[in-house]
């Protein structure tokens, strides 16, 4: 239960892989939708995303990059918000059913593991771009790519903030 709010359920919503092998028959009676990102200023391009990405399926898995991958990937003075911190925005979200910090630079092994029915990802990925769409679509599951909203970036925020 959370600490904040003890009618809320925010924290179980945050699970590790082993939940995914543990629970693998009752999740997938429902038709599972992954996407992964490293979420780091939540605004409303990612908000505006996520519901979008809930519609394609009945359960949404959030992939969310670990802090030192976020380092790997955006450089040292990344991430602004720790791991923990934006794991517990995410599954404060409606949308979203639950949220898997992983390691790696790429969510491969997540996405193999989930096994979802859909892999989202935002529109300035081409479909081969995509790291685990080869595996989606070989086990009878679609990839698609969402529309961002123009104007939202966590990077171009975090950037205005700087020069203020």
């Amino acid at each position: 239960m959370s600490r904040l709010h003890p009618n809320l359920n925010i924290e179980q919503k945050i699970v590790s892989r082993t939940f995914f092998v543990e629970n693998a028959v009752k999740l997938h009676q429902q038709k599972i939708v992954f996407t992964n990102g490293c979420f780091d200023v939540l605004h409303f391009g990612h908000v505006h995303y996520l519901l979008q990405a809930k519609e394609l399926g009945d359960i949404l898995v959030v992939g969310l990059n670990s802090d030192d991958s976020v380092r790997r990937l955006k450089g040292p003075s990344r991430p602004i918000n720790g791991e923990k911190e934006r794991a517990f925005v995410l599954a404060a979200l409606a949308c979203v059913d639950y949220v898997v910090v992983f390691e790696e630079d790429t969510p491969k092994e997540l996405i193999e593991t989930v096994r979802p029915d859909v892999l989202v990802k935002g529109g300035d990925y081409a479909l081969d771009q995509i790291v685990g769409a080869d595996f989606v679509t070989r086990n009878g599951g679609s990839v698609t790519t969402l529309p961002f909203v123009e104007g939202f970036s966590s990077t171009r925020i975090i950037e205005q903030l700087k020069t203020e």
